[in-house]
């Protein structure tokens, strides 16, 4: 499937630029997120129109989403989970309940999706979480896992 991007997209392509992707990703994300266009020669037309708008769109996003990595950047969170006598977690900690921490304790809306989780959180111990903001900002948090006392 042949698109033209709206939007800079982390490893596909930049505002403008005509990408060919497989049919389930333009569709079930590009094209319903508002991210692309079918290419064709209107659309490649509206969108040379649009560009300088889309651009200035693009660059206020980005600034917005600097703020909040300056916010989150280099902190550490901490949480308490039940485990077993060898430190392995009972569930492993999701993206949704490390954004729901980051609201908790700076009140900042963090997007499950931008959460990247290079290993599972299910066991006791500090791990490094990358949030992927926008295709140029980025920020890395620390989530300690810690057991929880038993009485």
């Amino acid at each position: 499937m042949e698109l033209i991007l709206l939007e800079n997209i982390l490893n596909l392509g930049n505002i403008g630029d005509k990408v060919k992707v497989k049919n389930g990703y333009g569709r079930n994300y590009l094209l319903k997120k508002g991210k692309a266009l079918r290419f064709n020669k209107e659309n490649q037309d509206f969108v040379s129109k649009k560009k300088d708008e889309l651009n200035k769109k693009n660059v206020e996003v980005k600034n917005k989403f600097k703020e909040i990595s300056n916010v989150v950047n280099k902190k550490t969170f901490s949480i308490s989970k039940e485990s077993k006598e060898n430190g392995e977690l009972y569930g492993s900690i999701k993206p949704k309940e490390i954004t729901n921490l980051i609201k908790e304790k700076l009140n900042v809306e963090v997007s499950p999706s931008q959460i990247i989780l290079k290993n599972n959180l299910d066991k006791i111990g500090v791990y490094k979480v990358d949030i992927n903001f926008h295709s140029e900002v980025k920020a890395q948090i620390s989530i300690k896992i810690n057991k929880i006392q038993s009485k």
